[in-house]
């Protein structure tokens, strides 16, 4: 596959992503060298996933700082790359510790002009470190997929959505890389299809079986025994477990808990925030309703139609039977086992 995004050159070089809105007809590569194109990319999933949109949050600090003449504006862009989605908490999880390493620099009497070469380090570490989450993600969420499990994912958590190869489709494809004979049933994720666009172009991609399904039958299948277990990725996480995912992740934890099989979130440390105790302090982003509307196209909803469009969920923590981290399953209650990590920027 493609790289999902790449920083080429140095200090004066531009962003590689994959445009993955033209997925899965055209792999077009996108050279990013300003940080509001970058902003916009963000904005209308040319990249997304929360690993992801935080790696190109770090790489965007680099044009930011390139662009910026001094500090009040440097600050004001940076803003400006943290606001362009809300609920990923990624995004401002890479501004903030970018933020940081500047100041770090600034402090230590390090010129202006001088920054760039430190900044564009930091950005390539935060990349290479999601390498490495998402390859202990693999292995630890594998360990609970057993051979001939039927699983079910929603929307899109493998390496497209992350630096490396990806959360809860990491796990799957780790075990499948183990020899285990398992099959993947994979939700279409309206309005955008991530599930029918991306996640089947990935497991197509990894010789993986698997099916495709309109989002509300997941439930049905779930509660007709045809399903061993759900792997979702998550957005951001509360101390309590809750958790915010793309919208329609919600029916499945429900169901998955009425038919007593388990439903696991696979997520790197950086995606739980300490900042909030529940879900319900979790910002949901409201995306244009034309996204519904023009999906289904003309003489298909009465003129005049009135839409809403939340791209996102929250699960509550009861409903999750394990939070798979890189450094292993954390179990209810949560309040208890989740804990700031010491490593990675936080």
């Amino acid at each position: 596959m493609p790289e999902t995004l790449h920083w080429q050159g140095d200090t004066q070089g531009h962003l590689e992503l994959l445009d993955q809105t033209r997925l899965p007809a055209e792999e077009k590569i996108l050279e990013i060298r300003e940080l509001p194109t970058l902003i916009e990319a963000i904005r209308m999933l040319r990249v997304r996933g929360a690993p992801a949109i935080g790696v190109a949050a770090g790489y965007g600090t680099v044009l930011a700082l390139r662009e910026a003449t001094d500090w009040s504006e440097l600050q004001s862009r940076l803003q400006d790359l943290e606001d362009a989605r809300p609920t990923a908490v990624n995004l401002s999880w890479a501004v903030n510790r970018m933020r940081q390493r500047i100041a770090t620099l600034r402090q230590e009497a390090t010129a202006w002009e001088d920054l760039a070469g430190p900044i564009l380090e930091e950005a390539l570490e935060i990349h290479e470190e999601d390498r490495e989450l998402c390859r202990s993600l693999g292995r630890q969420g594998a360990a609970l997929i057993q051979d001939g499990f039927r699983l079910l994912t929603h929307c899109n958590t493998g390496s497209l959505a992350t630096g490396g190869i990806g959360t809860a489709l990491a796990a799957i494809k780790t075990a499948h890389g183990q020899g285990k004979d398992i099959h993947v049933y994979a939700d279409e994720t309206r309005p955008l299809l991530q599930g029918a666009r991306l996640t089947l172009y990935e497991l197509s991609r990894s010789g993986i079986p698997a099916t495709l399904l309109q989002d509300s039958a997941a439930p049905g299948l779930i509660l007709g025994g045809e399903i061993d277990a759900v792997f979702t990725g998550a957005d951001r996480i509360a101390r309590n477990g809750d958790t915010a995912n793309k919208v329609g992740t919600l029916p499945l934890a429900l169901a998955a808990a009425q038919a007593g099989i388990p439903f696991y979130i696979v997520a790197p440390s950086t995606t739980f925030d300490f900042q909030i105790a529940t879900g319900a302090e979790i910002p949901i982003e409201e995306r244009d309703p034309g996204e519904i509307l023009e999906e289904l196209g003309p003489h298909r909803v009465p003129e005049g139609t009135v839409a809403r469009n939340p791209a996102f969920d929250v699960t509550p923590g009861a409903l999750i039977t394990g939070i798979v981290t890189e450094q292993g399953v954390l179990h209810p209650p949560y309040t208890s086992s989740i804990k700031p990590p010491q490593v990675h920027g936080r």
